[in-house]
Parts: structure tokens; C-alpha cells; sequence
């Protein structure tokens, strides 16, 4: 269980990153039209997961614009934007904002993925939703770099992620 805070009050997750170094677990979440994705489908590809509580707050637009703007940049790789938001609330911002170089995947159905990267928030006003973090995997799944955000309304370090992928 990890310690975070939200506007410096302490929450708790429900575990730990995985860990660098090891295979990162598949997951099944859905995309805009309500298919199914999986890691396994990125395979091939260095992925980052962008993991944020819902996309309707500032610093949760700020990050998927910012992942945006660099993912432009990156050969070989996938920016998948991951939260508990309905898919179409994620298609619907990154439509007004034109974005167009992330993936949006919703964990809206079983919140399965949070749990399984110590992700869901255990406790507090935010109970259910996952945690702000960064995880950037090679083409093989493994594990290059994790951040777990410790404050819930601070952007994560964009600069030490991108610069594993360069």
C-alpha cells in the first residue's frame, strides 16, 4: 500500500508499482468504441501508461496534452492514457482538445487494472479512482520506469519518463 496525498491530506492505494525491471501485468480495458484492449496488443511497441484520476480535472488534461505534444516525437511508441472516466468522456476531451497522438483506454468496467498496479485510491474522497502515475515500458512489457505522483494535484515528472524513451 502506498502513501499519497490529495492537497496534503494522506490517502492510501490499494499496493505498489511494479516493480523496474519486471513484466508489467496484461489488463483488459476498453477503448472509445467500447472494444476490448489489452497490453498484449501493444506488444512490439515501448508504451507509456499515463494513469490519472479523471480527465474532467485541470492537471489530468494538462498531463494527456503534454503527452500528447512528445508522443508526437517518440518512434516506436504508444501513450495510453488510462482512468476510471467513461470511454466517452475520454474521446469527447481529447476530440475538443485535438488530440490525437495518445490512447485513451477506460478502466470503467472492473477497475481491474488499478488494483492489479496498486493504483485504486483505498480511501478518501477519492476512493474508487486511480492514482496520478507514470509507467514506461520497453517493446516487451517490461518495466523501465515508474512514478507514483505523491501529491494527487501535482503533474508528474514528464521529463524523466520521455528521457528513458529517447
Amino acid at each position: 500500500m502506498a502513501s499519497i496525498t490529495l492537497k496534503g491530506n494522506t490517502i492510501h492505494t490499494s499496493g505498489n508499482l511494479p516493480e523496474v525491471g519486471q513484466n508489467a501485468p496484461d489488463f483488459e480495458m476498453v477503448n472509445a468504441d467500447l472494444s476490448t484492449a489489452k497490453l498484449s496488443d501493444y506488444k512490439g511497441n515501448r508504451v507509456v501508461l499515463n494513469v490519472f484520476p479523471s480527465i474532467d480535472t485541470g492537471i489530468c488534461a494538462a498531463s494527456v496534452r503534454a503527452f500528447n505534444k512528445e508522443a508526437s516525437n517518440l518512434s516506436n511508441t504508444k501513450v495510453l492514457c488510462i482512468s476510471r472516466d467513461l470511454p466517452f468522456a475520454q474521446d469527447r476531451f481529447c476530440g475538443a482538445e485535438g488530440l490525437e497522438n495518445v490512447i485513451n483506454h477506460s478502466d470503467f468496467k472492473t477497475g481491474e487494472f488499478g488494483k492489479n498496479y496498486g493504483l485504486e485510491i483505498v480511501d478518501g474522497p477519492l476512493q474508487g479512482l486511480h492514482s496520478r502515475a507514470v509507467i514506461v515500458l520497453d517493446e516487451n512489457g517490461t518495466v523501465l520506469y515508474t512514478e507514483q505522483v505523491p501529491e494527487i494535484v501535482q503533474e508528474p515528472d514528464y521529463s524523466a519518463a520521455l528521457e528513458i524513451l529517447s
